[in-house]
Formats: structure tokens, sequence, C-alpha cells
């Protein structure tokens, strides 16, 4: 199974960028926006990207089942899971694709026994895909040639964080604080996770609410490029939580040690 794992992120990539191409032409095209029952926004431009990764999901990996995140808000998660199964968000940073931002993301993560071992992530904006192969992780954007990406070192007095938009002072002073970063820079969705990965950001603390679909394409391909994402405490964070609703607990996504 994992040899198998190890080239699965080459296919998921190839369907995140299918599903982008699909996405990107609705973006600032005045496409209606509707509450979830949550009261997050939601678009057709999620609803039409899921549609096509569920049908090709479904089409190259038919053994394997799939938590999406529409097909969750409609109908509920499962009470139960078995240990081998993809988290798919079709567009993560639906907020920053409806006021015209380009931090979006196209998401599909592979859980197995609890933890991220395959993954792909790509932005429809810039046309990056971030994915996991072969045990590094690997870069390419537009289809173009892939090259591998790896976490930076902690760059003492120059270390960046990325946080939320909304953040406010006080907590971005606490969080300087607890972890010591020098900079930040606000930034929706999982690309934040791919900074780090490629190294071009240092720490992402997350001290608010996501599920587990938010995450789980972007901490598969963080820690294959040599980063962690732990708990505030420094436990593992898992995976297949269905007693949870599928929600996460706080974490910290990081790069290299310091």
């Amino acid at each position: 199974m994992q040899s198998e794992d190890n080239d699965i992120g080459l296919v998921l990539a190839e369907i995140c960028e299918a599903a982008a191409a699909l996405i990107l032409p609705l973006w600032k095209s005045g496409l209606a926006v509707t509450s979830k029952a949550d009261e997050s926004p939601v678009t057709e431009a999620d609803q039409r990207g899921e549609k096509l990764i569920l049908e090709h999901l479904a089409r190259r990996f038919p053994d394997v089942p799939v938590i999406s995140e529409e097909d969750a808000s409609e109908f509920g998660t499962p009470d139960a899971i078995g240990p081998r199964f993809f988290l798919v968000d079709p567009l993560d940073g639906t907020k920053a694709f409806v006021r015209g931002d380009p931090n979006f993301t196209v998401n599909i993560g592979l859980i197995d026994h609890g933890r991220p071992v395959a993954g792909a992530v790509t932005a429809p904006p810039t046309g990056e895909s971030w994915f996991t192969h072969r045990g590094q992780v690997l870069k390419r954007v537009n289809g173009g040639p892939a090259t591998p990406v790896r976490v930076r070192p902690w760059p003492t007095g120059k270390a960046v964080a990325l946080i939320s938009h909304t953040m406010k002072e006080e907590t971005k002073a606490r969080l300087r604080a607890d972890y010591r970063f020098d900079l930040d820079e606000p930034m929706d969705s999982s690309i934040k996770f791919c900074r780090i990965a490629e190294g071009s950001a240092d720490i992402y603390p997350r001290l608010g609410p996501t599920m587990e679909w938010d995450i789980a394409a972007g901490h598969a391909i963080l820690e294959t490029a040599g980063g962690t994402v732990l708990t505030p405490e420094g436990e593992p964070f898992g995976y297949g939580k269905a007693d949870a609703g599928f929600r996460n607990g706080f974490f910290v996504a990081r790069g290299g040690d310091r």
C-alpha cells in the first residue's frame, strides 16, 4: 500500500488541476453566494468543483470512500469511517474567492490509519500545484515541469507567520510571544501549508475552528516536505474523528527547526 501511496499524489494533482480549470472562469464572475447551515458561504464554483472531483475519484479509486465538504454540509458526516479514505475541499477559501482575492485552493488528501499519506493542492489563480510524490513534494505551475520543494530552516530574526485576515492585534501579539516569529502575513486557505512547505514562510498557528477536509491535503504536503503539524502541546494531529463530526482542534504547522 505504501508504494501505491507514493504515486497517488500525482493522480490527485491532475484531478485538482481539472477542478481548478473548471472553477477559475467562475472567479470574479458575479456568482450568487448562499449560506450553509453554519453560515459559511457556498457558491456554484464549490459545488461544480466537488462534483468533478467526486466523479474522478470514484473512477480512479472506486473502493476508497470520500468525505467532501459540500456533501457533508448537505447530508452530514458519517458516524464511522474505515482506516483509509479521501478528504476533499473543492474550494478552500470561499470567502477569499468571493472577495476576489487569489488565495483559494482545491484540495484532496488521502488518510490512512489517522495519518495524511498523500495529497495535492492547486491554486487556480496562479496555476500552482503542490503534491506528494515518492517521498518528496513537487511543485509545478500550469502543468509545467515539476520541481522538488522543501521547508527552510527557521530564519532567526526573519521568521514569517501566516495568519488569518481577521486576527485581532492582541491575539497576534500573544502568538508572536508564544512562537517567536518576527513577521506576519495575512493569508487565506490551505495555501499557507504550501508556502511553508516550499520555504517561503515558517509557521501557521491555528487557534480557531477547522474541519479535517480543510487541512488534510496541506498537512500531507507540509509533512512530506519536512515540516510538522502538531497540537499546540506538541502531540500528533490525527484524522478520522467521526465522533466529532470531523472537526479539528487547534494546531501549529511549521517548517524547519529553530
